[in-house]
């Protein structure tokens, strides 16, 4: 992520009761905190979307025998 102590102020707009529960949630002096944790998040998650659609169009689309392979090595949680 970029440098911590540099920052963009922005302006959302989203749904009255969703504000309020993030609110409710973070409290009103965490609320860049919150939000920004939680945008931190989804890019990674994006990110890996993109990967694994990228590894799909290289390699093709993984098997059902590969994932019951990941799935009997991969260890109990």
């Amino acid at each position: 992520m970029g440098d911590p102590a540099r920052t963009d102020k922005m302006s959302v707009t989203i749904p009255s009761d969703l504000a309020a529960e993030l609110r409710a949630r973070a409290g009103r002096g965490n609320v860049s905190a919150y939000v920004t944790d939680a945008l931190v998040r989804q890019l990674e998650h994006d990110r890996l979307g993109d990967l694994l659609a990228e590894l799909a169009e290289e390699h093709g689309p993984v098997t059902e025998d590969e994932l019951a392979q990941a799935r009997a090595e991969w260890p109990d949680r």
